[in-house]
């Protein structure tokens, strides 16, 4: 256990060149590796999350689930995962996006979300929102209302909160370059 605040920033790993040249990758496996950063994290989100009073928490494939599922059980809240395309086994609504590299898309069950239910969605890291979007739009599609995103790492200098724009974004940490 640490006698001083944790520093969060401190413990992400700069990766230059990851995963191709140029790229600067931001890696949170040290976060999850550190117990009292990890259980930090989980605490500060479930309090953030707690005043959105939402009824279910959305996890992103697959980071997201890293930090949603651990959220959703310490609020008492059912878990909703939204996965890559092809991973879900029940019927299913999808939405295709663009990302920085090309084309992917998000599925979720159908019946996973009721009509009018107040949704945050979380999420390990808010870059270009290309992800989060369209995760909005799934719980949307299904009648839920989006009452914020929660991510551990926000990228300001790629401008996500941008294409989010009017949506409640929660973030731990911020890059600004």
């Amino acid at each position: 256990m640490r006698d001083s605040p944790i520093d969060l920033k401190a413990l992400i790993r700069d990766v230059p060149d990851f995963p191709q040249p140029g790229v600067l990758f931001r890696d949170i496996t040290p976060l999850l590796h550190d117990s009292a950063a990890y259980r930090h994290i989980i605490d500060e989100l479930s309090g953030r999350i707690s005043e959105r009073t939402p009824d279910v928490i959305v996890g992103i494939e697959s980071r997201g689930f890293l930090f949603g599922a651990p959220v959703a059980y310490k609020l008492g809240l059912p878990f909703v995962p939204v996965r890559k395309a092809g991973k879900l086994p029940s019927e299913r609504m999808s939405v295709e996006f663009a990302l920085e590299y090309g084309e992917s898309q998000l599925d979720i069950h159908t019946d996973a979300i009721e009509r009018g239910q107040r949704v945050v969605i979380v999420d390990d890291l808010l870059a270009t929102a290309g992800t989060a979007d369209a995760a909005c739009k799934l719980v949307e599609l299904l009648g839920g209302y989006v009452s914020a995103l929660a991510f551990v790492v926000e990228l300001a200098f790629l401008n996500g909160r941008e294409r989010l724009q009017g949506r409640d974004i929660i973030s731990l940490v911020t890059y600004d370059a």
